[in-house]
C-alpha cells in the first residue's frame, strides 16, 4: 500500500460513522451476547485458540454484533480472512474467491475464513456454490443473517454449520456502549468536551429497541448538531436526545422473523382471549407498516378457526370491519382493525370447525363411500317406486322439521363435530342432543 493510499484509508476511517468507528476490535471490547461468547463458552474458546474449523451462522436482529464478531475473528485469526456482502456479490465473486482459497491452501497450507453478510439474500443456486468448499474445508464459512436460517438457508449448508442465535442488547448494555463512545479518544468523542445527561442516554438506549447501531447513530446526530455553549461544552440533554431519535426503532420485516413472530403472537393472544395483548401486537404491526389487508385476512381466519360457532356473528363483524376499512382507509381505519380484534378476543372460543379436517383425514385414509341410495339424485326415485330401497324422509313433513334417518354411508362412523358447549354452541349441543341422526 502506497503512502497516498494509506493516507486515504486513514481518512476514510476517521470520517466513517460513529457506529462503524466504535466496532469492537477484540473479544474484551465486545458487549453483549454472553450466552455465546461469555467466558468459557465454546465459541469464545474456539476464537481465542484460533481453532474455528467448522462453519457457523450468526442469526439475530440488526445492530446486535453479528458482523462485528466476524470482524473480531478476522483480527485474531491466523487464517486468511475474506468478506462478501450477499446484496452486492454474486456467483462470479464467489468463484474467484474459491479459486484463490484453493491456491492459498495448496501452495501455502493457509486456510480461508469467509464472512458473508446478509447470506439469506443469496438464492439456492448461489448457496449451493458454497457446499463443496465448505465440505472439504477449503473455506470456513461465517454467515450473518437477520432471517430465520431454517427458512432462508438451504438444508445441506445448515447441516454443515453451527447456528448461534444473537439477542437484542439490553438498555444497560447500550448505555455502556454510548458512554464508551463519548469517552474513547481515538475513535469516539473523548477529545471533545461533551456532557450527556443520564436521562438523555437512557432515552437513546430505550428507543433504539436493542439495536446499538441505531443508538450510536442518534448519539452522533446529537453531538454533531448541537453547538457548544459559552463554556465550549456540548450538552446532550433529554430534549436534544428526543430530537435525535424521535421514534422507537421497530424491528420488523414484512417477510422476516418479526413479521411471523408478531402475527403469531397476535393470533395466539386473540385465541387466549387477552384483548390488551392482541391490541399491543396489532399496534406493533400497524406502526411498523404491515399491510392492514393481511391483518384482516388473519382475523377472518381466526373468526372461523378459533371463534367459530361459539359466536357465529364473529365472521360477520370482521367482514364488516374489513369492508368498512376499504371505504375509510387509514388512519381512521385503525378503529375497524381494533374493533374486529377486540370482538374476536372477547368472544367465546371454539375450534369445532376443525372437525372438517378430521372428516377429510378419514376420507383420505378410508376412501369415499357412496351415500345411502335414498339421498342420491332424482334418477334413484324410479328404483324407490319399485320398492328396491327405503324412501327418503323429507324432514319438513315432520314435527320440528326433523326425522331420524341415516345420512352417512354405511360403515362410516362420523362423530367428528364436537361443539364446545358454551357461547352459541351451547344451543347447538342442546339441539343435537334432541336430534340425533341414525348411525
Amino acid at each position: 500500500m502506497g503512502l497516498f493510499e494509506h493516507s486515504r484509508q486513514e481518512q476514510i476511517r476517521r470520517e466513517a460513522p460513529l457506529a462503524a468507528r466504535m466496532r469492537p476490535r477484540t473479544l474484551d471490547e465486545f458487549v453483549g451476547q454472553e450466552h455465546i461468547i461469555g467466558p468459557g463458552r465454546l465459541l469464545r474458546r474456539a476464537i481465542e485458540s484460533d481453532r474455528l474449523f467448522s462453519s457457523i451462522i450468526f442469526w439475530g436482529p440488526p445492530g446486535v454484533g453479528k458482523t462485528t464478531l466476524a470482524a473480531v475473528i478476522a483480527n485474531t485469526t491466523s487464517a486468511h480472512f475474506e468478506t462478501l456482502n450477499a446484496v452486492l456479490a454474486g456467483v462470479a465473486d464467489l468463484r474467484k474467491l474459491v479459486t484463490e482459497a484453493k491456491e492459498r491452501r495448496g501452495m501455502y497450507g493457509v486456510r480461508t475464513i469467509l464472512a458473508i453478510d446478509e447470506i439469506h439474500r443469496w438464492n439456492k443456486a448461489q448457496q449451493d456454490g458454497l457446499l463443496p468448499v465448505v465440505e472439504d474445508g477449503t473455506i470456513t464459512l461465517i454467515g450473518a443473517t437477520t432471517e430465520n436460517p431454517f427458512f432462508s438457508i438451504i438444508a445441506p449448508l445448515l447441516s454443515r454449520s453451527r447456528i448461534f442465535r444473537f439477542e437484542a442488547l439490553t438498555e444497560t448494555q447500550i448505555e455502556t456502549l454510548l458512554r464508551q463512545a463519548l469517552a474513547d479518544e481515538e475513535r469516539g468523542y473523548g477529545k471533545r468536551v461533551i456532557v450527556a445527561d443520564d436521562e438523555a442516554l437512557h432515552h437513546l438506549a430505550d428507543l433504539s429497541d436493542g439495536d446499538v447501531r441505531t443508538a450510536l447513530n442518534a448519539l452522533e446526530l446529537a453531538v454533531e448538531s448541537t453547538p457548544p455553549d459559552a463554556d465550549g461544552v456540548v450538552r446532550i440533554t433529554l430534549a436534544v436526545a428526543e430530537e435525535s431519535i424521535q421514534r422507537r426503532a421497530m424491528q420488523y420485516d414484512k417477510s422476516g422473523d418479526e413479521h411471523y413472530n408478531t402475527i403469531s403472537a397476535f393470533i395466539k393472544s386473540i385465541r387466549g382471549s387477552d384483548p390488551d395483548a392482541a391490541l399491543y401486537y396489532l399496534a406493533k404491526m400497524v406502526a411498523a407498516g404491515e399491510d392492514p389487508r393481511f391483518i384482516f385476512r388473519r382475523l377472518l381466519i381466526a373468526a372461523a378457526e378459533d371463534v367459530g360457532l361459539a359466536s357465529p356473528m364473529a365472521i360477520a363483524v370482521v367482514m364488516a370491519c374489513a369492508q368498512a376499512f376499504e371505504w375509510v382507509g387509514m388512519p381512521e381505519g385503525q378503529y375497524h382493525l381494533a374493533e374486529a380484534t377486540l370482538y374476536l378476543a372477547t368472544s367465546h372460543k371454539s375450534n369445532s370447525t376443525g372437525a372438517y379436517w378430521e372428516a377429510l383425514k378419514y376420507l383420505e385414509e378410508h376412501g369415499y363411500a357412496p351415500p345411502p341410495a335414498y339421498l342420491r339424485d332424482q334418477n334413484t326415485m324410479l328404483r324407490q317406486e319399485r320398492g328396491t330401497m327405503p324412501a327418503y324422509k323429507y324432514p319438513h313433513d315432520y314435527p320440528d322439521g326433523w326425522v331420524a334417518q341415516r345420512y352417512l354411508p354405511d360403515g362410516v362412523p362420523g362423530g367428528w363435530y364436537k361443539p364446545k358447549g358454551y357461547g352459541y354452541e351451547q344451543r347447538i349441543v342442546e339441539f343435537l342432543s334432541k336430534h340425533k341422526p341414525n348411525k
